[in-house]
């Protein structure tokens, strides 16, 4: 029993000892965990929350575009930019307000919006749609040089088509038939073969065909 208690003694001052040399270390580190589990927990809530006030002013605004009510949609959006910029919410209700303010003949409000949602979504397909939107406002505007280089910008490859296709409007609203039948060949090869924008381009590229067809037999 004695030399029981002697070797737990002994493993007992082991401990201490080496407590003594490691035990600030450990304290240390234990509490450097639970710090950060505290951050962890932290930043769920505050992104939780964030993404919660986001969806709000969101569904705000997507309520407000489903009544033409600009003004509400203005406000909204605002709000969603300078308040969550960071959330999946901003570059959607920027890109809805573009919308509203196009369906209202604000174009300078649409291109703001459009360019904002540009520079900061971290979705290309939501970016793509963005320039897409952007060269239909140039195109308006008559910034045909504009409307080109928003086109050439990158962009997801699934929008390759619809980027070609709008190419193609371009050219031949300038009077390029032969630029615009280039675009809507390409248009085509790119697109859904059982989508119904193929068979638009098809329609367009036809009658282009037929223009620059004229116009190079009067050369």
């Amino acid at each position: 029993m004695a030399a029981y208690d002697l070797d737990e003694q002994e493993k007992l001052g082991d401990l201490k000892a080496w407590w003594a040399r490691f035990g600030n270390y450990v304290t240390g580190a234990v509490t450097v965990v639970a710090l950060l589990v505290a951050a962890n927990q932290g930043w769920k809530y505050y992104t939780g929350k964030q993404a919660a006030e986001a969806s709000t002013l969101y569904f705000a605004l997507s309520d407000a575009a489903g009544k033409n009510e600009t003004a509400k949609a203005k406000d909204a959006v605002a709000q969603l930019i300078e308040k969550f910029p960071g959330t999946g919410y901003a570059p959607r209700g920027a890109l809805l307000a573009a919308k509203v303010a196009f369906d209202a003949g604000d174009l300078a409000a649409a291109k703001t919006h459009l360019d904002w949602t540009v520079a900061n979504s971290k979705e290309a397909e939501l970016v793509s749609i963005a320039r897409l939107r952007l060269a239909a406002v140039l195109l308006d505007q008559k910034q045909y040089d504009a409307a080109i280089a928003a086109l050439d910008a990158k962009h997801s490859e699934a929008f390759e088509g619809l980027f070609l296709d709008m190419k193609g409007d371009i050219f031949n609203i300038q009077g390029k038939a032969a630029d615009a039948k280039t675009a809507y060949e390409a248009a085509i090869a790119k697109l859904d073969p059982k989508g119904s924008q193929k068979q638009y381009t098809q329609v367009k590229l036809d009658a282009v065909s037929v223009i620059a067809a004229a116009a190079g037999a009067t050369k």
